[in-house]
């Protein structure tokens, strides 16, 4: 009796994944798999623990009295603290505007510097404490004493537009404005910068610059944030003004660099 050939379903050899290399370089959910009608036990599980870490960071309050510690480590004045006029976490999710209100800044200093910078807990106070030390840090290092920094502002319950009620008190020339961004189901720390030039009341976005999803090591790396954010300055104290009229040039003059570094060693 001739024996029957071998079907594919008699094949047990482990195929290999076709998601697995674009895996690495996204943090969606992609290629998720099956087990019978319904999705793998173990990516719903995944599921829940992210949706459960992006509601923590929203509703988690930001550690005032650590994260002024923190701050205090660096090469600045010392912090000040500020709030919105949302009293509560709650409110604050319920009322966007007064989030963009300040409740008191009588004990903001005029400081007539060029740079200032606002720290705001936003909608992710967790971010703002994993990662706004060192963000700052690596601020502090690529500006490398070029400008003058007003002393930096702790804002709770805050939206980015408090930033520029902010700014206008301190009387800076630039403000940036760091904050916890909205927490995603992949990521729930994630920092963003808002560069106003010439911040004041009234403010529209599209008079701001904006470098989001800084959360390495898996979003936009402490140093090229940094990098970024001394480049609009530049730009800004250039054309007068920031938002849609201002370009971020920092990798193009970054490709240049490279360019004229590799000409100058083949004329070697």
């Amino acid at each position: 009796m001739t024996p029957a050939e071998p079907s594919a379903a008699d094949d047990q050899t482990p195929q290999p994944d076709p998601w697995a290399e674009l895996r690495r370089s996204t943090q969606a959910r992609i290629g998720l798999g099956r087990a019978g009608k319904s999705l793998p036990s173990r990516r719903v599980l995944e599921f829940q623990a992210a949706h459960a870490a992006a509601r923590d960071a929203v509703h988690e309050p930001l550690d005032v009295a650590g994260f002024v510690r923190s701050i205090g480590e660096l090469d600045l004045e010392p912090p000040i603290v500020v709030t919105s006029r949302a009293a509560t976490r709650s409110e604050y999710l319920r009322r966007p505007d007064l989030g963009r209100m300040p409740d008191d800044l009588s004990q903001i200093p005029r400081a007539d510097a060029e740079i200032g910078m606002v720290l705001a807990d936003g909608l992710s106070p967790r971010a703002l404490t994993d990662h706004g030390h060192g963000l700052v840090a690596a601020l502090l290092r690529r500006f490398d004493g070029r400008y003058s920094i007003a002393p930096p502002v702790i804002a709770t319950e805050a939206r980015v537009a408090l930033g520029d009620h902010i700014g206008e008190a301190l009387g800076v020339t630039t403000l940036i404005v760091i904050i916890g961004e909205r927490p995603g189901l992949s990521v729930a720390d994630s920092l963003g910068i808002y560069l106003t030039h010439l911040p004041r009341p009234g403010r529209a976005d599209s008079d701001r610059n904006c470098i989001s999803n800084i959360h390495p090591p898996d979003g936009l790396h402490y140093d090229v944030a940094a990098r970024t954010t001394a480049a609009l300055i530049d730009g800004a104290r250039k054309l007068g003004r920031s938002g849609v009229a201002l370009k971020d040039m920092s990798r193009t003059d970054a490709l240049e660099q490279i360019d004229d570094a590799e000409a100058l060693a083949q004329e070697s």
